[in-house]
């Protein structure tokens, strides 16, 4: 381990040219990686607790207050799906289906993307420099090799010396690895997400239609105890914003 510590030393030393960019790559990707997380974690709401809360604005208040109630949401899905199939709810269920639609293509999903294809390129990059960062110093190495075997035994220490670059040179491609395996990783990691959250929006669109469609059928027919429902609303919302 010493030995390998000494030879990383060597390589930002001696080759700081590729070993200067290759961190930066490496610091910045991570960054990336990160902060994608960060947005992520950003995007979930607590679906559960908010619907039944949606439902008691729809009958007691309109959309317009079920709309205001999903704006107030971190959540891509109640902040942006919900609102656009609110927005057309009073032109039926084909509307909602089409404004639902456009926002999860239009919206959601490009900021589902962000920052993947970035992570995914300087994964790319990292390894394309560090191979190339390796067959520059190999070429440069045997070329020195070659030179000091010309020397005859006087070139002997020379050949030996260039031979220790050979090891050193393949530091290159191997930060280049340490710098795009988990970047490789990470972007499979974050599709597959996207790809479990297209299926949860899916499913939060059936049931807003079928709320909606539930509340236009089923109408409160009387104003009693709405005064009851609202102080109990806003005792139990708090308690969802805390679970989201």
């Amino acid at each position: 381990m010493n030995d390998l510590f000494k030879s990383l030393v060597k390589f930002f030393t001696n080759d700081w040219y590729f070993a200067v960019p290759m961190t930066i790559l490496m610091f910045v990707a991570f960054a990336l990686v990160i902060w994608r997380m960060l947005l992520n974690q950003g995007a979930q709401s607590n679906l559960d607790a908010l619907l039944p809360d949606l439902q008691t604005d729809l009958r007691k208040k309109g959309p317009k207050a079920a709309v205001a109630l999903c704006q107030q949401e971190k959540g891509l899905i109640p902040s942006v799906l919900f609102v656009a199939g609110l927005q057309a709810a009073e032109q039926g269920v084909a509307a909602m289906r089409r404004s639902m639609a456009s926002a999860v293509e239009l919206e959601i999903l490009p900021r589902m993307n962000f920052l993947l294809p970035s992570i995914l390129g300087i994964a790319k990059i990292a390894t394309m420099v560090g191979l190339l960062g390796t067959v520059l110093s190999m070429v440069m190495t045997f070329s020195a090799i070659g030179a000091a075997g010309e020397k005859g035994a006087a070139g002997a220490a020379g050949m030996t010396a260039q031979s220790e670059k050979i090891g050193l040179a393949l530091f290159a491609t191997a930060f280049g690895l340490f710098t795009a395996i988990p970047l490789v990783f990470s972007h499979v990691m974050f599709k597959a997400a996207i790809v479990k959250h297209e299926v949860k929006m899916k499913v939060a669109s059936q049931n807003l239609i079928s709320l909606v469609q539930n509340v236009k059928n089923n109408p409160d027919v009387g104003d009693d105890g709405d005064d009851h429902a609202d102080e109990k609303d806003d005792r139990q919302r708090p308690r969802r914003a805390t679970a989201r």
